[in-house]
Parts: structure tokens; sequence; C-alpha cells
């Protein structure tokens, strides 16, 4: 139900940021925080399994606009040279609160019988913070200024992100970016699949998403306890948490080598390390039987998984489609990214316990060739976009539809019809 409301909150996520703004979006959204923390927290009081389920959808509402949200904004207030690593802070914010639901949820804290409605009430915590602190936060100058023309207001968000320190670059490129977006019609989604000026990066998006979650990183997650029991761990719940913490590691190490090694080289890195570390995983639980050692071989595997998955296909997708669209089609586009990214995490969650039940310890031998076709789509397919601004990227993809569109004529007077170049 978690992810079912993900799929619900991430396709809206287009509605609320061109209705309301980026930053009272994600205020308003808040409000769902307290109340699936009321109906999670008071369920058990209330004897009401029915409190527990809709909580849940309600939680997995917020989640899923939030995870659009969060790197639309983030996207659009850093500076260019420094929007990978503040986009990655986006993903370590969410690895954090796995470890440390992970440490809470222990049977001796409050994963028992009398505490876990307290635990799953804990969702209204940040909802208090964020509310408490991102008034003083500025709208995004990009939305103020491409959306709502509003340049007075634009140049006074940008100078309070940017310390007081000259803006007019800033500006320059924005006044740019608006430009270009003057000259293209409004962006629907269905336009994003029919246009050929869409196409292209849509595609690209739609398979970052998916290799996020197509990768195994969840079944390794919802499952890891089962697996470490299965690998005959002695104490599978240190094992499971010793995971949480080598995700949030690696995910602070990401967040400082991404904007020197850039998205597309740490994203193939991450895919194939993760193919490698299936594999080992495979290997080992096939043995495990035969010899015992394997279980220290399978943790070291699960180890190795999750920190490949920090290091490229875990923050890199959420932020960079937002990169690899301009203002106007950016919203329709995350929109469909997240309900791609959150309709995969479902599949994954239901699907692996009755997948894993028929194929035993060969079940990551399906990941790991999800990963490989994945590696090689990145390899042939994804542009590299570190260092370059929103309309260089976008300008790269206008140019590729207009050598497609003079390779298929037929095409041709679509591509002009949206964007009149």
């Amino acid at each position: 139900m978690f992810s079912v409301g993900g799929i619900f909150g991430s396709f809206s996520v287009g509605v609320f940021v061109n209705r309301f703004g980026r930053k009272k979006s994600m205020l308003m959204a808040n409000s769902l925080a307290f109340v699936s923390a009321g109906l999670m927290g008071f369920s058990k009081l209330a004897a009401s399994w029915e409190m527990l389920i809709i909580g849940r959808f309600v939680v997995g509402l917020y989640s899923g606009m939030s995870t659009g949200f969060v790197p639309m904004y983030v996207g659009e207030v850093s500076p260019t040279a420094l929007r990978g690593a503040l986009g990655t802070l986006h993903q370590l914010g969410i690895v954090t609160g796995i470890l440390i639901a992970q440490v809470f949820g222990m049977e001796s804290i409050m994963g028992n019988a009398e505490l876990w409605p307290l635990l799953l009430g804990f969702t209204f915590i940040p909802a208090v913070l964020q509310c408490a602190l991102f008034p003083f936060c500025p709208e995004s100058p990009r939305y103020l200024l491409i959306n709502r023309n509003e340049e007075n207001k634009a140049k006074a968000a940008l100078k309070k992100l940017r310390g007081g320190a000259d803006v007019s670059a800033d500006m320059q490129e924005m006044k740019e970016e608006s430009r270009q977006m003057m000259r293209e019609k409004k962006v629907t989604i269905p336009e994003l699949f029919r246009s050929p000026l869409y196409r292209q990066p849509m595609i690209i998006a739609i398979m970052l998403q998916l290799s996020q979650q197509l990768s195994g990183i969840n079944a390794v997650f919802y499952y890891s306890t089962a697996i470490f029991q299965k690998a005959g761990v002695s104490q599978p719940v240190y094992a499971t948490i010793g995971a949480g913490v080598v995700n949030t590691a690696f995910t602070v190490v990401s967040l400082f080598v991404v904007e020197r090694a850039g998205r597309r080289s740490l994203h193939l890195l991450g895919l194939i390390g993760m193919a490698a570390s299936a594999v080992l995983m495979t290997v080992a639980l096939a043995l495990l039987e035969q010899m015992k050692w394997m279980s220290y071989l399978s943790i070291v595997a699960i180890f190795g998984f999750v920190a490949f998955f920090e290091i490229g296909p875990g923050p890199i997708p959420w932020f960079i489609v937002a990169e690899l669209f301009s203002q106007g089609p950016r919203p329709s586009a995350m929109a469909v990214a997240g309900f791609c990214n959150w309709t995969a995490n479902f599949i994954v969650g239901m699907g692996f316990q009755y997948v894993e039940a028929v194929t035993g310890p060969y079940v990551f031998v399906i990941f790991t060739v999800l990963l490989i076709f994945f590696f090689i789509f990145t390899y042939f397919k994804v542009p590299e976009t570190k260092g370059r601004t929103f309309d260089e990227i976008a300008a790269g993809f206008r140019q590729s539809a207009a050598t497609g569109a003079e390779k298929h004529p037929e095409e041709l007077n679509s591509l002009g019809a949206d964007s009149q170049l």
C-alpha cells in the first residue's frame, strides 16, 4: 500500500508544482505526513487494521510527492557546479531515514508488540521540522522568473541562496532558458512521448528510474533479514543494520565524487559493480549447503551490492531527470519518471518473494541480466550532464531531435510545431 500511494503521489507532482510552486507544494504535502502518523500511530489503540493500511497508503502519497518535489527544487536552486553533489543529498536523506528506521525497529527498542505504533507514528517528526524551517528558504528562482515572470523576486531569491554574491550570470542563464521556453507550447504528459523533441530524454529518464528499482536493491532491503537467515547468519538483524550503514556511508562517498567523476561514469560503475555482486551472491547462496563459510561471502556480496548501488543507481536517477529537461516539461517529466519508479518498486516488493520461492538461490540471476541490460543502455544512450547548464543539456537534445527529423522527414513538421526551431 505504501508503494501504491507512492505511484499516485508521484503522478500528481506536475499538478502541484505548476499551480502552487515548489516551496508551497512541499509545505502542503506535510499535511499528509500528519494524517498518516495519526492513522498508523492510533491504529492499535483503535484495534483497526484498516487505519494501518490507509495510513500506509497516505504516507506513500506523501513520499511519492516528496520524491518529485525535492529533487526538482534542489536542482533548480543549486549552482551548476554543485548540482550533482547537492542532488545527492536527497538520496542521503532517504538512506539516513532507512538506517534510523532499522535501528529503532529493533525488537529491543521499538520493534515490539507494545511500541510499534509509536514507531510508525514518528513520520510526523521530519514534517514538523520542515514546517518550522522551510518558510525561511526561498522559492525556486527559476520558477519565479520563468513560470511567474517575477524578475525582482527571482533575483532576491538568488541573492539569498548565493549569500549576496553577484547573480547576474545566473539571471542571464535563466532568461535564456525563459526565451527558449517562449518558443515552445505548454508541454503535457502525452506530448512528452509524441514529440521527437522530448522523446529521447523521456526514454532515458524512464530507463534510469527502472535501473534503480529493477536493480534488485529493494529486494535486498525488503527481505534482507530473511536472506541473511537463509545464509546462516546468527544475528541477521544486525547484518541488516550493517547493510544500512554501508548504504549511508557510500551515499556520502557519491556526494563527494559525483562532480568529479560525472553522473554517467558513476552510474555505469554502480551498475557493473552491482551485477558482479549479484553473481557473487548467487554463488554464495547456491553453495551454502556444501560450504558453510559461504554465509560470510553472502554478507560481503550484499554489502558490495548496496555499496555500488549508492555510488550510482541510488542517487543519480533522482536528480538527473531534473537536469534532462528545461523548465517547461520538467514537472511532467518528473511525474512520469516518479510514476515509473514507484510502479517498479511495487512490482519488486510484491513479486520478489514469489519469484524467489520458484528460483531459490538463483533469483539474483534475473537482476544480473537486468543490470547488464541497463549498463549497455546507459553506455550508449545516457549523456554526461556534469557542469552543463539546463539550457545546454536541452540544446543537445534539440540538436539530436533535429538530426533525427532530417533523417525522418515525416517528423520534421511535428518538431517544428513543438519547438519552432
